[in-house]
């Protein structure tokens, strides 16, 4: 054994970078290889996409996990520059009627606005706004281990286990109360008449109620830059432009981090995989896509419902059974007329981005068009419907298909942003059920979405395989 171990990690996204800074604090040698001319992979931000001065988040854009995240914390983040900014309001849902229902950033605010449904709001999320560090690390954990805080776990389980839309349903009167519940759950990328979805609309509105859902100041990059920062002061090795196509090719390294989905895990050489592993990853499932619109505006979007602009995040879809038929039709395949559509206004928290709206669709997984602009124009119909003389304000736009975005980051299979599909045990076990699920072999670990807690702009993945390294190494 070398006096100072080495790691290797490849794929760099946070999840990879999060692995690598936590062994670099811990004195290893960490070399980084990332396949694109850059770090960060969805947590990137460009300055070139429309004029000089706007800032456009390739991926994440909006950060409730980020702020909450362990990792970040551990590793001290901000005090290598990363600055978290808040708009007014974490999210809204605008409705067909004119109403929109917010989600603030204290549970008796968003309580004080749902009227009749305020006490059930307060019942069902107030242990979890209350404790939420307790929940997190129950949350952000590997399912089959012991939960740091059973009680809490306990607490939390029993609700999280039905559909978000039922759930709803039985414990709210009024549409706000249910879209509001219901879009946070959307956000697993699944129809909210799935199991477990109630758990993403708990942890989601949790989250905002507690930490709020802030943008990065100057871009989504920024969290990436305050990584970069802490390896780069540790002596790390970066290299940029090199794609990994057998793991032979790699230095010689007491581990190995893959921060790849199980697809690229794959298309590298020589992987040393036992045969179980290997056939688990080859049954990995990809989920449903974004299509990704960036829009240049003349002005600010014109909602019914002015308070709306003051909202960082904004769900897009009507009622929840408008959001259930939407994503049904694209688990069935199939693109609806009116699709979820997320919004970010990130210049509602930080107006030195520009004059830039984030948007994507839900589209079925790998989904093409049967007519150039379908998608978009489904966008710009929906934001239309609760925003009038929204299409008069579009000076420009930046468009991205599944396609595209795969392209842009191989990790995004068939426009799958989710790292694998939220649905079935898949959402519990990730990748596969194994008391070690970043364990790949002896030395070899991965990191990407595809494992627990699932995708996100939180390092979690990177940080417990970066700890399954340190405890081989130890053992």
């Amino acid at each position: 054994m070398r006096s100072q171990p080495h790691a290797v990690v490849v794929g760099g996204g946070t999840n990879g970078l999060t692995a690598a800074a936590r062994l670099a604090v811990e004195g290893w040698q960490v070399t980084v290889y990332e396949q694109a001319d850059h770090f960060g992979g969805s947590a990137t931000s460009f300055t070139d996409t429309f004029w000089p001065g706007t800032v456009v988040d390739f991926g994440a854009a909006a950060h409730p996990f980020g702020i909450a995240s362990p990792a970040f914390r551990n590793l001290g983040l901000e005090e290598h520059g990363l600055e978290w900014l808040h708009a007014d309001y974490c999210m809204a849902h605008p409705l067909p009627q004119g109403e929109a229902a917010f989600l603030h950033r204290s549970l008796e605010d968003t309580a004080r606005d749902l009227g009749e449904d305020a006490k059930m709001w307060r019942r069902l999320h107030r242990n979890a706004v209350d404790h939420i560090d307790e929940h997190l690390e129950n949350l952000l954990s590997p399912m089959l281990r012991w939960p740091a805080h059973p009680v809490r776990m306990a607490q939390f389980g029993v609700p999280a286990l039905l559909p978000a839309s039922r759930l709803a349903r039985m414990l709210f009167s009024t549409e706000q109360a249910r879209a509001l519940f219901c879009g946070s759950a959307v956000h697993s990328m699944t129809s909210p008449a799935q199991p477990f979805t109630s758990a993403f609309g708990i942890l989601f509105g949790s989250l905002g109620m507690s930490g709020g859902w802030p943008v990065a100041k100057g871009g989504s990059g920024a969290i990436v830059a305050a990584l970069l920062k802490i390896l780069t002061a540790h002596g790390a090795t970066l290299v940029t432009d090199h794609r990994v196509s057998s793991f032979r090719e790699l230095p010689e390294a007491d581990s190995y981090i893959l921060n790849l989905t199980p697809r690229g895990i794959l298309g590298i050489k020589d992987v040393p995989l036992d045969r179980s592993v290997r056939r688990s990853l080859e049954r990995w499932r990809y989920g449903s896509a974004a299509h990704k619109v960036d829009w240049l505006l003349s002005g600010p979007v014109p909602w019914a419902d002015e308070s709306v602009s003051r909202a960082s995040t904004v769900h897009v879809c009507g009622g929840v059974e408008e959001l259930e038929f939407a994503e049904r039709e694209v688990a069935k395949g199939r693109f609806p007329d009116r699709p979820f559509v997320m919004v970010c206004q990130q210049g509602a928290a930080d107006p030195g981005r520009g004059p830039v709206l984030w948007t994507y669709a839900h589209v079925p997984h790998g989904f093409v068009e049967e007519r150039p602009g379908q998608v978009r124009e489904a966008i710009l119909s929906q934001i239309e419907r609760f925003a009038p003389g929204f299409r008069d304000l579009v000076v420009d736009h930046r468009e991205y298909s599944p396609a595209d975005l795969e392209a842009a980051n191989p990790s995004i299979i068939g426009g799958d942003i989710a790292g694998g599909s939220m649905t079935g045990l898949q959402a519990l076990f990730r990748p596969r059920v194994s008391l070690k699920p970043y364990r790949l072999g002896p030395g070899v670990f991965t990191a990407s979405g595809a494992t627990p807690p699932g995708a996100g702009v939180h390092g979690m993945p990177g940080w417990w395989a970066a700890q399954g390294a340190l405890d081989e190494l130890r053992g």
